[in-house]
C-alpha cells in the first residue's frame, strides 16, 4: 500500500490549492511508493507567507532554546536509522550502507548548525569618530527559499535548510521530485518533532512539469530574500539567473566532473580501494563522484588490472541486499542517459575495460572506459552514474592540465605516500575542495564545502553556512556628542 503526503504550510499538512498530486516511484520495482501533493503558484505563495508570518518570532527566538531543537533533531534522526533506510531505497534506489551514511552525516549537520547558533558572530570595528564604538552584526535575512535533492536526501535535505534556520531564517524548501519525502517532508517531520515552530519550515512538493514554474514563482516572491540550490550546473544556471534578476544572494552547490589523481609515489592496492569507493558510492551519483581516473604511467597497468578485476566483482541489483553496492540510479531514464553516454564515447574510439551494455531497468552496469577522446559526450558531461574513466599521464604538468580541462571545480582527490608532492600538485588544480592522499568524496558538516567555475559558489558547513545566509550589518554607537560642521 503507498503512503501519501500532503504539503506542510504553517505547521499543517494540507492538500494543494488544486488537488492535484504527483507520483513517488521505487525506480528499482517501478512500483508506486507514494503519492504527494502537486503545489501551484498559489501553494507557494501560501507557503512564503507562512514562513514571512514566523519569521519575527523565530529570529527573535532564545539562542539556546534554537539549539535545543536542533540536539533534538539530530538524535532522532540517529534513532530513524532504519525508517531511513527504507525511505531511501525506495524513493531513491538507495543501497543500506548509503542510507546510513546519510544518517550519520545528517545528524551531524543539526549538531553542527546547533554549535552555530550559540558561536560568538560579528566583530567590534575600530570607529573613527572619537567616543564611538562600531560594531559589525551577522543578522538573519528573512524568508530563505531552499531547493532540496534526491541523490543523498537526508544529507543535502537537512543542509538545505540547517545553516539558514540556525541564522535565523524560515524556510521555503522545494523538494525534489525524485525523492520529495526523504529530502524534505521526512527532514520536516523530524524538526516539527523537535519542538520547530509552526511555519518556520515549510515544504512544497510538485509535479515534474510544475518544477521551472515553482522554482520562478518561489524566487520571484519579494519576500524571499535569498537561495539556496544543490543540483546540476544546468538547472543551476537558471535557479542563478532568477536569483541574480531579483538582487537576491544564491548559493549554488553544483555538479562536478571530479579527478582522481593517482601520482607515480602512490600505493596501488590502496589507490584502487580508494578510487572505487569515490567512483562506485551511491552508484557514481553524488556530485563528488570520481568521473575521470588519471594514473601515472608507471603504475597504470598494475592499477587498471587491479582496479577492472575490483569493479567487476561487485553486486549490483536491489538495494534491499546487504551486499548490494551498485544499486540502481534513480530512474530507468537516468540509467538510459548514463548508457548512452557509454555508447557515444565507445562509437568515437574508447575501450571498455568491465561493464558497458544496456541497463535492466535502472541498474546500470558498474563501467570502466579508457582512451575516451575529447569529441566523445562523457569526456566533458557529468556521468552521474557508475562510470569512470581512465587515462594515464607521464608528469604532473600533464595531470594537473588534464585535472582542469573541465567547466566545473568542485573537488579532487590527490593519491600519494608523498604529501609535500601531492600539496605540491594539490594547490595547482583548480576546485573548492581537494583531498591529499584521499579520493575526491568527502564532507564535514564544519568545513568550508562548496566549488568554483560551474561547480557554483557560496559554501556550506561551520560558520561559512552562516555568513551564506546573514547578511552583515554596521552599527554605531556614539557615546558623545559629535561635532557637525553646519
Amino acid at each position: 500500500m503507498s503512503l501519501t503526503r500532503e504539503l506542510l504550510i504553517g505547521g499543517k499538512d494540507v492538500p494543494a490549492v488544486s488537488g492535484r498530486t504527483a507520483e513517488d516511484i521505487d525506480p528499482f520495482t517501478g512500483e508506486l511508493y507514494a503519492t504527494v501533493a502537486a503545489a501551484g503558484p498559489e501553494d507557494v505563495t501560501r507557503a512564503v507567507d507562512a514562513a514571512d508570518a514566523a519569521f519575527a518570532e523565530w529570529a527573535a527566538l532564545a539562542p539556546f532554546a534554537r539549539r535545543a531543537i536542533f540536539l533534538r533533531a539530530a538524535d532522532l534522526v540517529d534513532a530513524k536509522r532504519e525508517e531511513v533506510a527504507e525511505l531511501m531505497a525506495r524513493e531513491a534506489g538507495a543501497t543500506r550502507p548509503w542510507a546510513y551514511f546519510n544518517v550519520g552525516l545528517a545528524a551531524n549537520f543539526l549538531r553542527e548548525a546547533a554549535a552555530a547558533i550559540t558561536a560568538p558572530r560579528g566583530e567590534v570595528l575600530s570607529a573613527q569618530q572619537e567616543g564611538t564604538l562600531g560594531l559589525a552584526v551577522r543578522e538573519p535575512l528573512g524568508v530563505v527559499a531552499a531547493f532540496a535533492p534526491w541523490n543523498a536526501p537526508v544529507i543535502l535535505g537537512v543542509r538545505a535548510v540547517a545553516a539558514p534556520l540556525a541564522a535565523g531564517n524560515t524556510v521555503v524548501v522545494k523538494a525534489s521530485e525524485d525523492a520529495p519525502i526523504a529530502c524534505a517532508l521526512f527532514v520536516a517531520d523530524v524538526l516539527r518533532e523537535a519542538g520547530l515552530p509552526d511555519g518556520v519550515l515549510n515544504v512544497i512538493t510538485n509535479a515534474r512539469e510544475d518544477a521551472a514554474e515553482i522554482a520562478e514563482v518561489l524566487i520571484a516572491d519579494s519576500r524571499v530574500r535569498a537561495v539556496n540550490f544543490t543540483g546540476s550546473t544546468g538547472v543551476g544556471r537558471i535557479i542563478g539567473t532568477h536569483a541574480a534578476a531579483h538582487l537576491k544572494p544564491a548559493v549554488l552547490e553544483l555538479g562536478g566532473k571530479n579527478a582522481v589523481v593517482v601520482l607515480d609515489d602512490a600505493d596501488v592496492d590502496y589507490a584502487v580501494e580508494a578510487v572505487t569507493f569515490s567512483v562506485l558510492l551511491n552508484s557514481g551519483q553524488i556530485c563528488m563522484s570520481g568521473d575521470r581516473v588519471l594514473v601515472h604511467e608507471s603504475l597504470a597497468e598494475e592499477f587498471t588490472r587491479k582496479f577492472t578485476a575490483k569493479v567487476a566483482s561487485l553486486q549490483a541489483g536491489d538495494p534491499g541486499h546487504p551486499h548490494t553496492v551498485i544499486g540502481p540510479l534513480v530512474t530507468p531514464s537516468a540509467a538510459r542517459r548514463v548508457a548512452a553516454l557509454v555508447k557515444d564515447a565507445v562509437a568515437k574510439g574508447a575501450e571498455v575495460l568491465t561493464g558497458g551494455g544496456e541497463p535492466e531497468g535502472a541498474v546500470h552496469p558498474a563501467t570502466v572506459l579508457t582512451a575516451v577522446p575529447k569529441d566523445a559526450d562523457l569526456y566533458y558531461a557529468e556521468a552521474f552514474g557508475p562510470v569512470c574513466v581512465i587515462e594515464t599521464f607521464a608528469d604532473d604538468d600533464t595531470a594537473i592540465a588534464v585535472a582542469n580541462d573541465t567547466e566545473n571545480g568542485l573537488t579532487c582527490g590527490v593519491i600519494t605516500e608523498n604529501a609535500t608532492h601531492g600539496l605540491a600538485v594539490a594547490r595547482r588544480i583548480r576546485t573548492g575542495i581537494v583531498h591529499i592522499n584521499d579520493q575526491s568524496v568527502a564532507d564535514e558538516p564544519h568545513a568550508p564545502f562548496g566549488g568554483v567555475k560551474g561547480s557554483g559558489y557560496g559554501r556550506f558547513g561551520g560558520r561559512w553556512g552562516i555568513e551564506s545566509f546573514s547578511s552583515t550589518r554596521w552599527v554605531t554607537i556614539a557615546t558623545q556628542h559629535a561635532p557637525f560642521p553646519f
